[in-house]
């Protein structure tokens, strides 16, 4: 095969809807946008949720709740999680836990929360504990210190 030899697959190529040409192709005269009216002017777009002048969905439902700027976003740790990617005897802090990836970022502070069990003794720095976690923590020998 050679290059003046290729062409595209049958079916693959249209031809180009000519509009307002004739009646014959079907769009002619209006062009497919009816009879007068703001859609058959050029340049016409209408913005997203707009309702012809009608008072919008989005402003016609009530606000609802509140949404407090002042809070802080804390990440949360469970003891399962320490207890599955640290070795016994490991310092546990935010730096460590994004090495093993357990989180992305730690925002505001990191939080050890109870869920699950611990059997290896860990030293485990973070911002925040739950009582279940702390008990849990120091109940194998390790310490968990608030930073």
């Amino acid at each position: 095969m050679k290059l003046h030899e290729l062409s595209p697959a049958k079916g693959s190529k249209k031809d180009v809807k000519r509009i307002g040409r004739g009646t014959a192709s079907g769009q002619g005269k209006t062009a497919g946008k009816g009879h007068k009216g703001q859609k058959a002017r050029a340049g016409y777009s209408q913005r997203v949720g707009f309702e012809g002048g009608q008072m919008p969905l989005q402003r016609r439902l009530p606000k609802r709740g509140f949404n407090n700027i002042f809070a802080k976003e804390i990440v949360t740790v469970n003891v399962k999680d320490l207890e599955a990617r640290f070795n016994d005897g490991d310092v546990v802090d935010a730096e460590a836990l994004i090495k093993v990836g357990l989180i992305k970022k730690a925002k505001d502070g990191v939080k050890v929360l109870g869920n699950g069990d611990l059997t290896k003794k860990l030293t485990v720095k973070v911002n925040a504990y739950s009582k279940t976690a702390k008990e849990k923590i120091e109940a194998v020998g390790g310490s968990a210190e608030e930073v």
